[in-house]
C-alpha cells in the first residue's frame, strides 16, 4: 500500500493511493482510526489493506493538499554521515557508531509544499534521504528482528541551514528551521518492498541530478540503526528514522550550490515515489 496524510476541503485526513486517486481512510474509519499513527498503534495495516480492496478512490490526487506523511511523529531521529561518499566529501574520519540528531515535527513540509528559505541564511542545502517509518513499539530490538518493526519507507529531504548547523558541534538549530524538511509524498508499506531490498535514492535540483546512491551503500544498515536507536530510547509506532544522505551536497560542490527561491528540489526513491518541493523565501 501507499499511505498518505492530506487535507481535502479543509478537513485533515489520511488515505491510500489507488492509481491516481485517493481512498479517504479518515472517512472509512471515522471514530476508529484518526490517522496513520493510530492505524500503526492498533497493528491494523492488514485491516486497512482489506478495506481498500477493489476501491476506486474518493478523490483525484490533484484535488488534495498533501501533508507530511506522518504529520505527528512521536520522534524524528536523523542519522548523519551514513554514506562513505558523504563522509569523504566532508573530510570526516570513520565512526564506530552512528551520528544521531533530532528533528521536530514543525520543521517538516509536505510534498508540493514550499520549503522555506529563512532570511537568516544564504546556505539552504538539500539532503536526499530514505526515511523509515516504525510500525510497532520496541526497546532493544535485535538487529535480526528489525524488519518486523518497519511499517514503510518514504523520501525525505533533510534540508539544512548550514550557517546554523555550524554554530556549535550540535547540529540541532541548522536542522530544525521551520518548514525546511520535506517528507512525502506517501509511505510505501513494507509489504510492497522485500526486506533488505536495495532502494535507489536520487536528488535533483531544477532537473539536474546531484545525488545518486543505493541503500546498500549505507555505512550503518537500516536494521543496525533500528537496533542502535531502540537501545537508548523505546521506538513507537509512527517514529521516523531518517537514514542519512549520500555524497553530492551543495556545500561541498565547487562552486557551492544552494537552494534559492524559485528552485524545485526532488528526492526520489525509485521503489517508493518522488518528493517535490519548490523553494520559497520565508516572509517575515
Amino acid at each position: 500500500m501507499k499511505l498518505l496524510s492530506f487535507t481535502h476541503e479543509g478537513r485533515d485526513s489520511f488515505g491510500a493511493v489507488v492509481g491516481t486517486r485517493v481512498v479517504d481512510l479518515g472517512l472509512k474509519f471515522a471514530g476508529v482510526y484518526a490517522d496513520i499513527v493510530a492505524v500503526l498503534k492498533a497493528g491494523a495495516l492488514d485491516e486497512v489493506e482489506a478495506a481498500i480492496a477493489g476501491a476506486t478512490g474518493d478523490y483525484d490526487l490533484a484535488d488534495i493538499t498533501f501533508l507530511p506523511v506522518i504529520p505527528n511523529p512521536p520522534k524524528i531521529i536523523c542519522i548523519g554521515v551514513n554514506y562513505d561518499s558523504h563522509r569523504t566529501e566532508i573530510g570526516r574520519d570513520p565512526s564506530a557508531r552512528p551520528m544521531v540528531f533530532a528533528r521536530f515535527a514543525a520543521s517538516q513540509a509536505a510534498h508540493q509544499e514550499p520549503l522555506l528559505l529563512p532570511p537568516e541564511s544564504e546556505t539552504f542545502d538539500y539532503e536526499g534521504e530514505i526515511a523509515v517509518i516504525i510500525g510497532k513499539a520496541g526497546r532493544r530490538i535485535a538487529e535480526a528482528d528489525c524488519w518486523d518493526y518497519i511499517a514503510g519507507y518514504a523520501p525525505y529531504n533533510d534540508g539544512s541551514i548550514r550557517e546554523w548547523q555550524r554554530h556549535t558541534a550540535q547540529w540541532g538549530p541548522g536542522k530544525n528551521f521551520y518548514k525546511t524538511g520535506g517528507f512525502g509524498p506517501w509511505m510505501t508499506t513494507r509489504g510492497e518492498i522485500a526486506d533488505n531490498q536495495t532502494l535507489h535514492l536520487k536528488t535533483r535540483l531544477n532537473g539536474m541530478e546531484l545525488q545518486n546512491a543505493t541503500s546498500d551503500e549505507m555505512i550503518f544498515s537500516i536494521p543496525y540503526l533500528i537496533e542502535y536507536c531502540s537501545t537508548f530510547i523505546p521506538l513507537e509506532p509512527g517514529d521516523v528514522i531518517v537514514t542519512g544522505t549520500p555524497g553530492g551536497v551543495g556545500v561541498r560542490r565547487e562552486p557551492k550550490l544552494f537552494m534559492k527561491e524559485g528552485d524545485l528540489v526532488e528526492v526520489e526513491i525509485t521503489e517508493v515515489g518522488v518528493l517535490k518541493n519548490p523553494i520559497q523565501a520565508e516572509r517575515v
